[in-house]
């Protein structure tokens, strides 16, 4: 059955992606929103088989068979389709059999990738307000004491003639101001950016340098760039200094994971650019964002420890401080920009979002 051209003209100016289907669940029609979501057309798509497009699980194509059998409608919510490209899309959709012909299907089909993503970066930057709160109260009310520990025992030295009590003294002196680094640590940044106009890629390379010199030779490096990135205005050492912090954590766990004697799989470090135009950070819609990907190929971190990995003195390892991602969120922060993670067993991926015109 073809589409009417009346309804065709409806349909391909729906934001919706409509699909019908029929002769055993095979392509009749899609729209123009559904060409793009599926990276598609109807000329080539026209007469394939559903399953030759999106990949479901078999429950759901079972289900989507079943109605195509029986004429009864169902809808499923946040349900994820893998593209014939590999591509993983999460979406709301509906299945609806046509009265006339029960062996015909229509598909109405809703991102929901964009609206899910905008509600993890609300709450990623809630979390990061909520945090700098946290650790500004928790400093001041530090601080204030470690100050009068520090006055007390320089006084209390100065009394002391014997050099044996002295050096304790020295000791609570020394903690004092150790305390006191550390919590500067936690803070983060403490002066507004000095901003120049720079290129990512030049921060990345000298990330690469450090790291190379660093770890001998024993780490790889893959470098994927979108040569298209403009330069914009930064703070070039603090994003370096955001940078290194999270290609050091990917070097220690890429050697964690593998023998620098593996010749398979090497411990290897990927840098990645892209550029993506008319996207949206938190509340703000930016012309363009320059994604940024940091990816190891370390054991993982752990599902516990994800959801945490970017408050201050969280670490997965004995030796951490947990301070480097804290400081590197508070880095881009200042920028405007979103940092996220994702990471499965041998993946981990940082991903960093960055405004690349002036805001």
């Amino acid at each position: 059955m073809a589409v009417p051209a009346e309804y065709k003209n409806i349909l391909d100016s729906l934001t919706t992606a409509i699909l019908v289907l029929r002769d055993g669940l095979r392509v009749e029609y899609l729209n123009p929103a559904a060409e793009s979501l599926f990276e598609t057309s109807i000329t080539r798509s026209k007469g394939q088989p559903i399953k030759d497009i999106l990949i479901d699980s078999e429950d759901a194509l079972k289900t989507l068979y079943a109605a195509a059998d029986t004429g009864h409608s169902y809808t499923r919510r946040e349900a994820e389709f893998v593209l014939a490209s590999g591509s993983r899309l999460t979406v709301d959709y509906s299945v609806t059999t046509v009265n006339l012909d029960p062996s015909e299907v229509i598909i109405e089909i809703q991102p929901r990738d964009r609206l899910l993503r905008i509600s993890r970066e609300e709450d990623i930057i809630s979390q990061q307000e909520t945090t700098r709160i946290l650790v500004r109260g928790m400093a001041h009310e530090i601080k204030n004491p470690l100050g009068g520990i520090r006055g007390a025992a320089q006084l209390l030295d100065r009394e002391l003639n014997d050099e044996d009590q002295r050096e304790y003294t020295q000791v609570i002196i020394d903690e004092a101001d150790r305390l006191r680094s550390l919590v500067d640590r936690m803070l983060g940044p403490n002066k507004a950016p000095k901003l120049a106009a720079t290129n990512i890629h030049e921060v990345l390379e000298r990330v690469r340098t450090l790291l190379e010199a660093e770890s001998r030779g024993r780490l790889s490096f893959h470098r994927d760039y979108d040569p298209s990135l403009p330069e914009f205005q930064v703070d070039k050492e603090q994003l370096i200094q955001a940078f290194l912090n999270i290609a050091r954590n990917a070097m220690e766990a890429a050697f964690e994971n593998r023998s620098e004697h593996d010749a398979k799989e090497p411990p290897t470090i990927t840098f990645r650019t892209r550029a993506l135009r008319q996207f949206t950070i938190g509340h703000k819609r930016h012309r363009l964002v320059g994604r940024v990907e940091v990816i190891d190929n370390g054991p993982g971190i752990p599902p516990e420890l994800l959801q945490n990995v970017f408050y201050p003195m969280i670490s997965g390892r004995a030796s951490g401080t947990g301070l480097g991602l804290s400081i590197t969120q508070s880095i881009i922060g200042q920028h405007h920009g979103l940092v996220e993670c994702e990471s499965e067993p041998g993946r981990t991926d940082f991903i960093i979002f960055l405004p690349l015109e002036d805001s």
